[in-house]
């Protein structure tokens, strides 16, 4: 099993489900001031696709990551993000369904401003199970501020085990996935 692949498809089928539910907010509800490390759906959601593209560069071994990083435009409006955030998600869906065995232990080379020679590298398996919880504890956030408007937050932990998977078959079927046997 490729758990990591799992997690890239959960975390795929959460983004849409939230994301989806952000998008029926008016643009004025979207971008409102909220309590939260970032106080606005936009600002977080937006932030959470900027650090996608940024890891995900990284996990590519493109050495154009911090440009890509600092030339991040935000999307506008949720319906824009919800397609952009579904892109990148994709992406990481395909990289995770190529990982081989022993690839979580190879190193990526990050610039956080000195360059990739001058940069951390970090294993591949640490550098997903940071993007993941990055992405789960922003949503969660987004999730928690989604609840202060008229849009009822959609469940977004039924994903991953064999028990729940009669609550995601419309979400499975919207992206041609079968269940894992």
């Amino acid at each position: 099993m490729n758990l990591f692949l799992t997690q890239a498809r959960a975390s795929r089928l959460a983004n849409r489900r939230l994301l989806g539910a952000v998008a029926t907010l008016s643009d004025a509800d979207f971008h409102a001031p909220r309590t939260s490390f970032f106080p606005s759906l936009a600002l977080t959601l937006n932030h959470v696709l900027n650090v996608d593209h940024y890891y995900l560069a990284a996990l590519h071994g493109d050495a154009a990551m911090r440009g890509i990083w600092a030339s991040y435009v935000p999307a506008i409006t949720a319906l824009a993000l919800a397609g952009r955030q579904d892109e990148s998600d994709a992406r990481l869906v395909a990289f995770c369904a190529a990982l081989r065995p022993g690839d979580e232990d190879r190193r990526v080379a990050f610039d956080r401003g000195a360059g990739l020679e001058n940069g951390p590298r970090e294993p591949v398996g640490r550098v997903l199970a940071h993007l993941f919880m990055h992405q789960t504890h922003h949503r969660g956030q987004a999730h928690a501020m989604l609840a202060g408007t008229a849009v009822r937050p959609p469940q977004l932990d039924d994903f991953i085990l064999l028990g729940d998977s009669v609550y995601r078959l419309d979400d499975m079927a919207a992206l041609g996935w079968e269940e894992p046997v």
